[in-house]
């Protein structure tokens, strides 16, 4: 979890590039923004799997 914390997301991140997301996540992450995973992480309703993804993605 300290490691989410610290992974940040590039502002003009396009999350439509991931299309293993469900579409509810996607949506509440480019309505939010967030600026890192640990952000992204505690969204209400964003699932733990996306935020796996989104945490691969990145990598």
């Amino acid at each position: 979890m300290h490691r989410m914390e610290n992974v940040r997301i590039p502002d003009n991140f396009d999350y439509s590039k991931i299309v293993a997301l469900s579409s509810e996540s996607r949506g509440k992450l480019e309505k939010v923004r967030p600026v890192t995973l640990g952000q992204a992480s505690r969204i209400s309703g964003i699932r733990n799997s996306d935020i796996m993804l989104l945490m691969v993605y990145l990598q």
